[in-house]
């Protein structure tokens, strides 16, 4: 080694080169000692990577360079066994991609992880695959040639969230990633030109929380390198420097070279350019790594010659003593016994730069340098297809070559010390592809001036001219051979940017579209869980592309097409399970029977939550079994949320038996419960329940819940009532549970003398909840209607408890929402206050009003508004001289004299007192209709033991009338009688038509006398 670093010792090219690179590393760390050391590690390094008999091919995630020559590798001989970074458990996982579009993402999924924290579950990981990265040549390869093996030799995906810290946000969430995929996708009609894969609407988020996984992760982690790197590169973030400086060069250059190039690379960030941190978990990957793959050969025969290991260029230059075939040994740490699920998802070019904080447009840049690529080196690239069969053969898509035999064919060894000569030339040659690149720019130059002519700018053919111009300039500025991607991006912009954006899309945005787009994945049927191929049968019946990867809208006419009715029960099934369709019209409540619903799917465009279903159970149904269950049956669950899952299992599944479970389970939560907190919800999920089942017959299970209720809430009440930690709201919830759901529960045994004895032990002390026991002491008979008012009335007239009055209203309104009678006199204490309260008072009690009368529903407030409209008149003209009911002065009315022996019956004179309320007209025509034929109500009064005492009628206008049914029943003359003033009153009129009715209650009292 000493050898190789001595400069007598090294050709004139070689001696250059580390010149330049002991002056650049120079500036770097300033010593020249830490300068020499640096340098012999990474020669090391190089040689220990070269050296090893199995042959280290080093790669970058989604690298068209390395896909090429893994191609051409390929191609030229086939290795016996290929072993690849990648979690060694989603081999499972490769079955299924040949019914796929690319990119997909290889799935690790486990809904349950006891061993994890709870804040982690469900755990997600994926593994994203594009046609042009290595990892996904190798595997194509692999696919179509049996001969050849691939086996995943990195950590499991349970090792990977066994080494993640405990602490911090839980993995997968935005919270510990970078969202650097930058600026979403566009639902545009420029899509459909990038082909059959483009995608449609926002696909940043594709992959949800779960972790990725990257097959040659290549990103340096410590900061002072990176900002050196990109300042003295003139470049913006990492993956430019990348492609204008590794990537590009690459593309052409000999195999022998290529790995040379990627094992310096590697060495260096791995030496400064990551942390240490992150270098320790390197090194734990990589003792996994070659652990797996000494064990494999071992296990299998195989001699290290005949295999190929794809990894990472950090981890293909590992300084680990258990790195190479002869490497030391080390125990594997034991799995956790979590359950995994090994699948496929749609994946897409967004969320692969979302999910690896990459800058937008990073992969579509990668795709048009793979196209060129292959199009400069006439390659033609391994394809991942469905296998085709023919008279009983299967018939590979991929053709082999024609030669010897793998086993036989000589191994290629690539020198292990570094050629100068050979390293010169890569470095001093211009890029392979200069004639391809200027052809590329110019089209790119073309066509995006088309672009945006299309999106409203007002650009030219002399646009094309300055774009390739500035491109040029730019590159030369940044001390570029060529101009890169990005160099005409900029060059894009700075040219046909306006002052504005005349449509949806900037420029940026069209030169992103014009590289690629964003393209999305899609998993064939043939590789999707039972759950969604079923699911793709039942909805067959719509009508409309289930794989579009756009909207769909299907209208159901459920009225006309009964055999409908099963996919919409579907459709609504998977809305509660979060699985890409949307109602547009259409409800599920309950007793709700549809006819007509549109709705719009996106199954196509979200495959991943369906397929994730596909991973709990067979079929949706027993999917949503299980989530009802989990959420009625966990260890926080309360009565609320169990009675909930009891509805929904009646609105969506309609099984009695996982009804009655539920509703059971709900109930025994109910009585474990100490407080009312959720006596709001479940007042109201409950009272929608009996009025579902009223028409269908009560079950046991609803009538065992509202008695258990019943007794429930009536023993809380004492506490309740004087509780602080009770809200009024759900006291006022307790009591119309109790008062609504009586005689329900009274059919089940349940006394009211429970509810007497506990409202008569209730003491509050907070105003609200003293107006709510007055509400429940008039409902149970303990206080009248003038007691409360006389009560409210006393609050308006005491200057001490006036700024209370707004609280004890407040209180009082709740009270609609068990005993609607109220209302009259709600509307009345309402009117007085708005008249009485002081300004002061008045206005900041508003807000908390309409926070009061929010949540007692429309119902209640139709009632209370409907009364309030009873109080006004009904004609303007007549509002001049109106006044309140309850304001207005009502005179009594004195004893009415007879004309005739008054002084023979004074008891007969009526004493009473006027009523509070005036009667209307049509009351008073009854009233004086019964005064004028008073014998039947006698004679029903004397049967009963009630005396025969007439009231007066209210009003001067009336005196006459009240006198004129005295002398009726006094034995007078007939004419010293007067006419009745009802006589001509259409119920007089309707009565005199139909005596029969009057006759035969006349001719019973009669002979019952």
């Amino acid at each position: 080694m000493n050898s190789i670093l001595d400069p007598a010792l090294l050709d004139p090219a070689l001696q250059a080169l580390r010149t330049q690179l002991e002056a650049a590393a120079a500036a770097f760390a300033g010593d020249s000692a830490h300068l020499g050391a640096l340098l012999r590690a990474m020669i090391e390094d190089v040689q220990r990577a070269t050296a090893e008999p199995v042959e280290v091919f080093p790669v970058k995630h989604h690298s068209p360079a390395s896909a090429l020559h893994m191609l051409r590798r390929l191609r030229a001989r086939a290795p016996k066994v290929i072993y690849m970074e990648g979690c060694e458990d989603l081999n499972a996982s490769l079955a299924g991609l040949h019914h796929c579009r690319f990119p997909v993402a290889l799935q690790a999924y486990a809904p349950e992880a006891p061993a994890f924290p709870v804040d982690w579950t469900p755990l997600n990981v994926v593994l994203p695959l594009t046609e042009f990265s290595a990892e996904y040549q190798a595997i194509a390869y692999c696919l179509q040639n049996p001969g050849t093996k691939l086996v995943f030799v990195d950590r499991s995906v349970d090792h990977v969230f066994q080494w993640m810290p405990r602490g911090g946000p839980p993995p997968g969430s935005d919270d510990e990633a970078d969202d650097g995929g930058g600026e979403p996708a566009e639902p545009a009609e420029a899509e459909a030109e990038a082909g059959e894969g483009e995608s449609a609407g926002n696909t940043g988020n594709l992959h949800g929380g779960a972790v990725g996984l990257q097959i040659g992760a290549m990103q340096p982690t410590f900061g002072d390198f990176l900002d050196v790197l990109l300042r003295n590169a003139k470049v913006r973030h990492y993956s430019e420097w990348w492609t204008q400086y590794v990537e590009g060069p690459t593309l052409a250059c000999d195999y022998g070279t290529y790995r040379q190039v990627f094992f310096l690379v590697g060495s260096l960030l791995r030496r400064i350019g990551i942390t240490e941190k992150d270098r320790v978990a390197d090194c734990e990957r990589e003792r996994y790594m070659w652990t797996r793959i000494r064990e494999h050969m071992k296990a299998h025969k195989i001699d290290p010659r005949e295999a190929m290991y794809v990894c990472g260029a950090i981890h293909a230059v590992s300084p680990i003593p258990e790195f190479g075939s002869k490497g030391t040994a080390w125990t594997v740490p034991a799995k956790t016994p979590t359950q995994w699920f090994y699948g496929v998802v749609p994946s897409s070019y967004a969320a692969i730069e979302r999910q690896f904080s990459l800058p937008a447009g990073e992969i579509s840049i990668a795709q048009s340098m793979w196209d060129k690529g292959l199009q400069a080196l006439d390659l033609k690239p391994f394809k991942i297809e469905a296998e085709k069969k023919a008279d009983g053969e299967n018939k590979p898509t991929v053709r082999k070559k024609a030669a010897a035999p793998a086993a036989s064919a000589p191994v290629e060894v690539v020198p292990a010390a570094v050629s100068g000569a050979g390293l010169r030339d890569f470095l001093t040659r211009p890029p392979t592809f200069v004639a391809a690149d200027d052809e590329q720019l110019m089209r790119w130059c073309v066509e995006i001036v088309r672009l945006a002519r299309k999106n409203g700018y007002t650009s030219s053919t002399a646009d094309t001219i300055a774009i390739l111009h500035t491109a040029t300039l730019l590159a030369r500025l940044r001390d570029r051979p060529h101009p890169s991607p990005y160099d005409f991006q900029d060059a894009a912009v700075t040219c046909l940017e306006k002052d504005r954006v005349p449509g949806r899309r900037d420029v940026r945005r069209l030169c992103q579209i014009l590289l690629g787009g964003d393209r999305l994945g899609r998993v064939g049927y043939e590789s999707l869980p039972p759950l969604a191929q079923d699911v793709y049968d039942r909805l067959a019946v719509l009508g409309i592309n289930l794989k579009s990867s756009r909207i769909e809208r299907a209208l159901l006419d459920i009225q006309g097409r009964p055999e409908l009715l099963p996919a919409s029960d579907l459709l609504w099934r998977l809305r509660y399970l979060g699985a890409g369709v949307r109602p547009i019209m259409g409800e599920r409540t309950l007793g709700h029977k549809p006819k007509q619903e549109s709705w719009d799917i996106e199954i196509g465009k979200h495959q991943s939550s369906l397929i994730q279903l596909g991973y709990e159970g067979l079929t949706i149904e027993q999917v949503l079994e299980k989530r009802l269950k989990t959420k009625a049956f966990e260890a926080t669950s309360r009565a609320a949320k169990a009675l909930e899952a009891a509805e929904d299992s009646v609105l969506y599944l309609r099984s009695g038996r996982l009804t009655r479970e539920l509703g059971m389970r709900a109930t025994e939560l109910l009585r474990a419960e100490l407080g009312g907190n959720d006596a709001p919800e479940i007042f109201q999920r409950v009272r929608g329940l009996v009025h579902y089942y009223r028409t269908l017959g009560m079950p046991d299970w609803i009538k065992d819940f509202v008695s258990t209720g019943y007794r429930h809430y009536a023993t809380l009440l004492p506490t309740a009532f004087t509780d602080r930690g009770t809200a009024p709201r759900q006291l006022a919830a307790m009591l119309a549970f109790i008062f609504t759901q009586e005689a329900l529960a009274f059919s089940m045994g349940c006394e009211r003398s429970q509810l007497l004895i506990a409202v008569a032990q209730a003491e509050p002390d907070d105003p609200p909840k003293i107006a709510l026991r007055w509400a429940a002491q008039w409902i149970l008979g303990q206080r009248s209607e003038d007691e409360i008012r006389a009560d409210f009335q006393h609050l308006l007239h005491s200057p001490l408890l006036l700024p209370a009055f707004p609280e004890y209203m407040a209180g009082f309104l709740l009270a609609l929402e068990f005993t609607p009678r109220i209302s009259r006199l709600a509307v009345e204490f309402l009117s007085r206050a708005f008249a009485a309260l002081p300004d002061e008072v008045l206005v900041p009690w508003l807000p908390k009003l309409v926070v009061t009368l929010r949540p007692l529903g429309s119902g209640v407030m139709q009632t209370l508004v409907k009364e309030a409209g009873l109080a006004f008149p009904r004609e303007l003209g007549k509002l001049g001289a109106w006044e309140f009911a309850w304001d207005r002065s009502v005179p009594v009315a004195p004893p009415p004299v007879p004309k005739a022996r008054s002084e023979a019956k004074p008891a007969a004179k009526a004493t009473a007192a006027a009523p509070a309320i005036e009667r209307s007209p049509a009351e008073l025509a009854v009233a004086t209709l019964l005064r004028a034929e008073p014998a039947t109500l006698d004679a029903l009064a004397g049967l009963l033991g009630v005396p025969g005492t007439w009231m007066p009628l209210a009003g001067a206008a009336d005196e006459a009338a009240a006198s004129a049914a005295e002398a009726e029943a006094e034995p007078v003359a007939a004419e010293d009688a007067e006419p009745a003033s009802a006589v001509d009153t259409p119920l007089a009129q309707l009565l005199a038509a139909h005596p029969e009715a009057l006759q035969a209650l006349a001719a019973r009292l009669q002979a019952l006398a």
